[in-house]
């Protein structure tokens, strides 16, 4: 698998740079083997650990572990954590490749590919709180009426917006933010005096 991906990664252009290349390599070879929804899973599960794990952020990001002992300890979590073979293998030709501080970008740019492949559409939601079930479902029910058929909601929470939400899907943006209402207020009310 390592050469096969080592080479797929430096064949592929899909135009994103670097990490879409290493990206589409592993969608590749993970489509070519049958093993796509297991890798998808582990690569969902991958992106978890390094956002929860401060110490593996530390090993992938240092730039003074030599590639010899960061592959080796890169291993050894993934295999602690029950990590497959396709996996283990791909972080292991990043690890060589001396590209590990990618790593978190290219877990990305694969749930990107995966979404896209498979017809979803990503929604990045800024709110002042954070949704509950409710309004998350509602929120999704809203996309679909709009058009935007399946969709995964991103969230993230920006107590300076004051209430509401800013929808991002793709090159639209939907602000229905108070921060921006206030703002378009004051703004309205400076060419009226």
């Amino acid at each position: 698998m390592e050469t096969n991906v080592a080479s797929q990664a430096t064949t592929i252009s899909s135009g994103g740079g670097l990490t879409d290349r290493y990206a589409a390599a592993l969608y590749a070879h993970a489509d070519d083997n049958h093993a796509l929804d297991t890798v998808v899973s582990q690569m969902e599960g991958l992106g978890k650990l390094i956002d929860a794990s401060a110490d593996f952020r530390r090993l992938l990001e240092s730039p003074l572990i030599d590639v010899k002992t960061a592959t080796s300890a890169a291993q050894a979590v993934l295999t602690n954590e029950g990590f497959g073979k396709e996996v283990r293998d791909f972080v292991g030709v990043i690890s060589v490749n001396r590209r590990l501080r990618e790593l978190r970008g290219i877990v990305s740019a694969f749930a990107a590919l995966v979404a896209e492949r498979r017809g979803i559409v990503t929604a990045h939601v800024a709110s002042a709180h954070p949704l509950n079930d409710v309004q998350r479902q509602q929120l999704r029910a809203r996309l679909i009426e709009a058009g935007y058929g399946n969709v995964n909601i991103d969230e993230r929470v920006e107590p300076d917006l004051l209430g509401g939400l800013i929808v991002r899907i793709g090159a639209r943006l939907y602000d229905t933010s108070l921060k921006s209402r206030l703002q378009r207020l004051q703004y309205a009310m400076k060419g009226a005096a």
